[in-house]
């Protein structure tokens, strides 16, 4: 049972690691999942502190990426048609087969869907660059969040892995 914890634990370590940049999946939490998962296998010791403490901050980053390209569309005069524009953009980004294209769709979305709310090109693209800002300074904190969640899993794993793989 452990070993299957190991491995859905890990799994949902690595699916957060793509949900930082997947606006689909929220990232750090799915991470968390995988470290509570580790802590529920019966070689690690439970460590609600510890358990409690990556919670809050998943939960924290989880918020802040709503707030945060919020913030920076509204700091460089943009609207919501500009967040949304970016969403969109970066969900068609994904698909798209050149490099860069989560990047270039977040910003081209944004740009459209400013310019969809006001004719102003000047503006339309300052907000879509706050849009945008916002954007990647979310995605980098999630990230951020959820390589921290990984090692910590890994550190782990390799430091109970001798109990966890008794046989």
């Amino acid at each position: 049972m452990d070993i299957a914890l190991l491995v859905i634990g890990l799994l949902c370590v690595l699916i957060g690691i793509l949900g930082s940049f997947l606006p689909v999946l929220p990232g750090p939490p799915i991470s968390w999942v995988g470290l509570l998962l580790l802590h529920l296998t019966d070689a690690v010791p439970d460590n609600w502190w510890f358990l409690g403490i990556t919670l809050f901050f998943a939960l924290l980053i989880t918020v802040l990426d709503y707030v945060i390209p919020a913030m920076g569309t509204k700091k460089f005069g943009g609207s919501k048609a500009g967040m949304y524009g970016s969403i969109i953009g970066l969900i068609i980004g994904i698909f798209l087969p050149i490099p860069g294209g989560i990047i270039i769709g977040a910003f081209l979305g944004a740009f459209i869907g400013e310019m969809s709310k006001n004719s102003d090109k000047k503006l339309a693209l300052k907000a879509a660059f706050g849009s945008f800002l916002g954007f990647l300074t979310g995605t980098f904190m999630k990230f951020l969040v959820t390589v921290v969640y990984a090692v910590l899993f890994i550190w782990k794993g390799i430091s109970y892995g001798v109990e966890i793989f008794t046989f």
